[in-house]
């Protein structure tokens, strides 16, 4: 990539409300520039009373090929996309936005894969394992829905939001019957709560 920004240069925002703590940027924008890609990251901050028309915006800047979402805007993300992949469909949200050539947006979420590839990648099994969750915004629902795709049994969400806890737990069950094979299923059943 060349040194300096230049008309042919691809955008790719990172967008959130607030926006000062995020690191994607600079890291986003070096890994372009090491692949040779003429592109780069810059943070956009977005109030949620504002997020219909930044995406409207999105829609219309030409040179603008996908987008980060980060707190708090996964959810009303997803709602925004005309297409999303199956991850985002079973969670309801979308941590990256890619805009295809016919210009619409296509979400996917990849929180929880992130997380759980560092996690194997420092030697971590997932498989019989137990997790405690504590919140279930767009993160923490990604990353219980991965852990249970990764092989973990049984996870407890902690969550002061009652609906969104109930909402989680039933979301992690159906992704741990889903990545255990039916022959093992039994030994990996999520323990009964009361509550």
């Amino acid at each position: 990539m060349p040194e300096t920004l230049n008309g042919a240069t691809r955008l790719y925002p990172v967008v959130g409300d607030p926006i000062a703590q995020v690191k994607s940027p600079g890291g986003v924008t070096a890994a372009f520039r090491e692949r040779g890609v003429d592109a780069i990251c810059i943070p956009t901050q977005v109030a949620p009373k504002d997020w219909e028309l930044y995406v409207a915006a999105i829609r219309a800047m030409k040179n603008v090929d996908g987008v980060i979402v980060t707190v708090p805007h996964k959810f009303a993300a997803y709602a925004s996309c005309d297409t999303v992949s199956d991850r985002s469909r079973f969670l309801k949200t979308v941590n990256v936005i890619r805009k295809t050539a016919d210009g619409r947006l296509h979400g996917d979420m990849f929180d929880g894969l992130g997380f759980v590839e560092a996690c194997r990648d420092n030697g971590c099994d997932f498989r019989g394992r137990r997790a405690l969750l504590i919140g279930a915004g767009g993160a923490g629902t990604a990353i219980a829905h991965a852990v249970a795709c990764a092989g973990v049994g049984c996870s407890h969400p902690v969550e002061s939001n009652r609906p969104t806890r109930h909402r989680l737990r039933r979301a992690s069950r159906r992704a741990a019957r889903a990545a255990v094979p039916r022959t093992r299923r039994a030994r990996h059943r999520p323990a009964a709560t009361n509550r």
